[in-house]
């Protein structure tokens, strides 16, 4: 008998973006999509979207596209826990949450110094380590120009398993949909970047027609997409199929939300649309 999957229910790795208050929702969604499907995770991030689908639906073949190489982070774990540890006793008699400054900044700089020296280093993880919540580095010099607070982890990460049945790669998101576009069993997974924020290693501000290209693979596939208020692109499809009947791509579409509150005066709605089948 095979070993059962480990099931995780958070990105092993900080991750912006990475949907865990949708698991739950996209489970039961997905009790109504093919168990043998091939599913195509468009923008996958830290994969935990492609992670919980291979999970619940073990027959399914599962394309998690790592266009944002979160793997060479996972692969780099053993020496982020390293790290991490060493910050644990540089840090160990100073006041948790409190700002590091003087001598215990400067050996924390130091510390991460040397591994920029040695090779790759994990700013991402370290900044939810370091820097007040939310905000994060992905190099040295902003690393060394920022506040430093005591958030060191207490434990190490473990990333056991997690990328175990999936097929990684690591390509523009419209070169993997192109691929599969004409399979007669493939379902996409599209959770694109906010509009008019950075799209992580995509280099640039997502625009509108950026939005709107991606909508173009929804045309004629089952799907489950993922976007927020804050970007207000069904509002605008809305509109557009007031003007031009049936060139909305959400219509006849189901919808689920979830109020996410970042801090006491930021909030905003995560919103999951999806079409079991192209005639829906």
């Amino acid at each position: 008998m095979s070993e059962k999957m480990k099931n995780y229910t958070n990105a092993p790795l900080p991750f912006m973006g990475q949907k865990r208050r949708f698991l739950k929702t996209l489970k039961d969604v997905l009790q109504d999509y093919p168990q043998d499907a091939i599913y195509v995770d468009l923008f996958g991030g830290s994969g935990l979207l492609s992670h919980t689908v291979k999970q619940y639906l073990p027959l399914s073949k599962v394309v998690y596209n790592d266009f944002d190489n979160y793997n060479e982070r996972l692969q780099n774990i053993a020496n982020t826990n390293k790290i991490l540890a060493d910050l644990r006793l540089i840090l160990a008699g100073w006041p948790k949450d409190k700002q590091i400054t003087g001598e215990a900044k400067e050996q924390v700089i130091q510390r991460i110094k040397q591994a920029e020296m040695a090779g790759f280093v994990d700013y991402i993880t370290l900044s939810s380590s370091l820097l007040f919540s939310m905000n994060y580095v992905t190099n040295f010099a902003d690393f060394k120009a920022s506040t430093l607070y005591n958030v060191v982890r207490v434990s190490d990460y473990s990333s056991d398993g997690y990328l175990d049945g999936l097929e990684r790669v690591s390509v523009d998101y419209l070169t993997l949909y192109n691929q599969y576009k004409n399979e007669p069993n493939v379902v996409f997974m599209v959770d694109p970047p906010y509009l008019s924020t950075e799209a992580g290693t995509y280099k640039s501000y997502w625009k509108l027609k950026d939005y709107l290209d991606v909508l173009q693979v929804l045309d004629s596939h089952p799907y489950v997409y993922f976007t927020s208020n804050k970007s207000n692109i069904i509002e605008l499809c809305e509109w557009i199929e007031l003007k031009t009947p049936n060139s909305n791509p959400f219509k006849g579409a189901c919808k689920k939300s979830v109020n996410v509150t970042m801090n006491y005066n930021s909030t905003y709605t995560d919103i999951m649309y999806y079409k079991y089948s192209s005639t829906t």
